[in-house]
């Protein structure tokens, strides 16, 4: 019965998801280029993950076959997990800022003069700029409504796979 509206059309659902990442993601680039908001190395990180989701799901929903559409959706569930991390660890440094704070290296400068082993660390460590709310909805920052739409989208792929899952058995 709680379930009830994805038995009906899983392929719609995960086509919604993708649709609202694609949302997110133009929102994103207007709060960007048509509000002057630089992203910090996480806010990007963030949009990599967001892109994921988008296409995971959107192949998914665009699949006829049930193991494509469960292939894709584990892979978009692993992408909205990671988003969902890194989004409550910016949550957690708005929250409680480090007593130093440093501007840092941007995303960029990291990933090419560091070796990934090294530059993985210091992108989730943050930066001084990833301490910042430049914007606010509701009273939550954009990390915080990021950790909310990951943690959704996550639920809802969990319950399209456990409908699949359900499906198999019948």
């Amino acid at each position: 019965m709680l379930f009830s509206w994805i038995d009906q059309s899983p392929r719609r659902v995960l086509a919604l998801i993708s649709a609202a990442c694609v949302a997110m993601l133009a929102f994103g680039l207007y709060l960007q280029y048509g509000q002057g908001l630089e992203p910090c190395p996480m806010c990007i990180v963030q949009r990599y993950a967001l892109i994921g989701v988008a296409v995971f799901t959107g192949l998914a929903s665009g699949r006829a076959g049930l193991a494509w559409r469960v292939l894709w959706s584990l892979l978009a569930l692993a992408a909205a997990g990671f988003g969902a991390f890194v989004a409550a660890r910016q949550s957690w440094l708005q929250w409680y800022p480090p007593e130093v704070a440093t501007c840092g290296r941007d995303f960029y400068g990291i990933i090419e003069n560091y070796a990934l082993s090294r530059a993985i660390p210091m992108i989730f460590r943050g930066s001084g700029d990833c301490t910042v709310v430049d914007w606010r909805f509701l009273g939550g920052s954009i990390a915080n409504w990021s950790f909310i739409w990951f943690t959704l989208f996550a639920l809802v792929l969990i319950a399209v796979l456990v409908r699949a899952a359900a499906g198999r058995r019948a």
